[in-house]
């Protein structure tokens, strides 16, 4: 796919949507960085749901760790893996307090050592938190990004470093968002809403079908 034809698919994502976000529901970085946490393996719905009475008491690491563990896991066992997310994230709120004065850090590596914590949460929350032009390549980016041509690669690094380079600066610190929700509602895994599709004549998959 050529620099042209990326650079109108930005423009027409961009058009249909100014100001995407992600659809997890905040109130400030530590409640993304938890809510990021959990939607491993979850969806977003699932986690907003979880969530809507724990961040209601529980804005900041000190509250997380006043709740507890057990506390914690009561709140968001509707989540797949909840045990394991509860201690990863009450370990984190631990770090938070007693590393980085209670503050999210806006620091990847620093992000990175905080347990539950990979590349791709640490992506999310220095794009949607602290305004970073990164790409967190989840399942639908790495979709959208294979299937379109737009960066194609084996493995999510290989998409996310892909993506880095072609897509047009302008459009990098939107870009995070208009793929995972292009991949969550239109080119979506099974049968693709081809149809409805903004960029079709733009795409370059072969297999391309005519429903909505």
């Amino acid at each position: 796919m050529n620099a042209a034809r990326r650079r109108e698919i930005f423009q027409r994502l961009r058009a249909a949507n100014p100001h995407p976000g992600t659809e997890l529901h905040y109130g400030n970085p530590f409640q993304l960085l938890v809510a990021v946490i959990l939607s491993a393996q979850a969806t977003d719905v699932g986690v907003n749901k979880a969530t809507a009475a724990l961040f209601k008491k529980v804005k900041t690491p000190a509250a997380m760790l006043k709740l507890g563990e057990a506390g914690l896991r009561e709140q968001v066992k509707t989540i797949g893996l909840f045990n394991t997310k509860a201690a990863n994230i009450i370990k984190t709120c631990a770090i938070l307090v007693e590393q980085h004065g209670s503050k999210v850090p806006d620091d990847r590596a620093a992000l990175e050592a905080l347990p539950g914590v990979g590349r791709k949460t640490a992506n999310v929350v220095l794009n949607t938190a602290f305004g970073h032009p990164t790409i967190a390549v989840d399942t639908h980016i790495f979709r959208v990004a294979n299937r379109t041509g737009l960066a194609p690669g084996k493995n999510v690094v290989e998409v996310e470093q892909r993506l880095l380079r072609v897509v047009p600066k302008e459009f990098l610190h939107d870009a995070h968002h208009w793929l995972i929700l292009h991949g969550r509602y239109t080119c979506i895994a099974r049968k693709p809403r081809c149809g409805s599709c903004t960029i079709y004549d733009l795409c370059e998959y072969r297999q391309k079908t005519t429903g909505e």
